[in-house]
């Protein structure tokens, strides 16, 4: 435990951003598994529906420095090619 004023101002801050910042992840990641599940019962609409979403949290999360900008690119492009390959079938 931290024993300066500015040491336990310091966690306090660490805790809020963690709590803030995991938050984000995990609506990251429900929307991600939500795309996958529909993507494998083949509902490509309902899919493409939360795509904007999804690639909403994840730029927002990369602008705010959550996660990194190849990042961010990289779990767009990883979500969108299943369901382009299903949409071409």
């Amino acid at each position: 435990m931290p024993i300066s004023k500015s040491g336990k101002k310091t966690l306090r801050q660490e805790l809020k951003r963690r709590d803030y910042n995991s938050e984000k992840k995990q609506v990251i990641k429900n929307l991600k598994k939500q795309i996958v599940s529909l993507v494998k019962e083949e509902k490509t609409k309902e899919a493409k529906n939360l795509l904007p979403k999804y690639y909403q949290a994840v730029d927002k999360a990369a602008k705010v420095g959550i996660i990194k900008k190849n990042t961010a690119a990289r779990k767009k492009s990883r979500i969108t090619r299943p369901l382009a390959e299903v949409t071409k079938h």
